[in-house]
């Protein structure tokens, strides 16, 4: 039985390389623990997690009024299964967390996700090659892809907990 080659992380001392990725690889996958997270965070404890850093990674575009065809809105984001999710939308022209449904899902694999937001691979091939898909109201999915591509943003997640999944 051969194992598994470790993948390494290469800004890290080898040392601490290797145990971070015995670590990544012993942990179970990160998404039923966030699904269980998830079912018990009230609303309003996720709008004031997540409100103020959406709104300033995307501040110049809101100020721009790039997300104006989004006022008024809802657009869901989820995990593959159902949870976990986040469902947002523009009011008064900031984002803002919502309870509930979206007019439009964008649904993947938290990797998908991931690639997505620390722009390692072409929104479009992420879609083609169905690792995101849209469900609902595509026209409006299609257009938040778009206006994310066209937007300079991005975000570094945490190699550790994101790889298994």
């Amino acid at each position: 039985m051969s194992h598994p080659t470790l993948p390494a992380f290469p800004s890290l001392p080898p040392l601490l390389s290797q145990s971070l990725a015995v670590l990544r690889d012993s942990l179970p996958a990160p998404a039923p623990l966030l699904r269980t997270i998830d079912q018990h965070i009230p609303i309003p404890l996720k709008q004031l997690l997540a409100e103020a850093p959406l709104n300033r990674l995307f501040a110049q575009a809101l100020a721009d009024g790039e997300f104006e065809m989004f006022e008024g809105r809802r657009i869901r984001l989820e995990i593959n299964g159902g949870q976990p999710g986040v469902t947002f939308g523009l009011w008064a022209g900031r984002l803002r967390i919502l309870d509930g449904p979206g007019e439009a899902t964008i649904r993947g694999s938290l990797s998908a996700f991931k690639t997505l937001a620390e722009r390692r691979l072409d929104p479009d091939q992420l879609f083609f090659h169905r690792r995101l898909v849209i469900e609902g109201d595509t026209e409006l999915g299609l257009a938040l892809k778009n206006l994310l591509d066209s937007l300079e943003w991005r975000i570094r997640l945490p190699q550790i907990f994101l790889h298994r999944i």
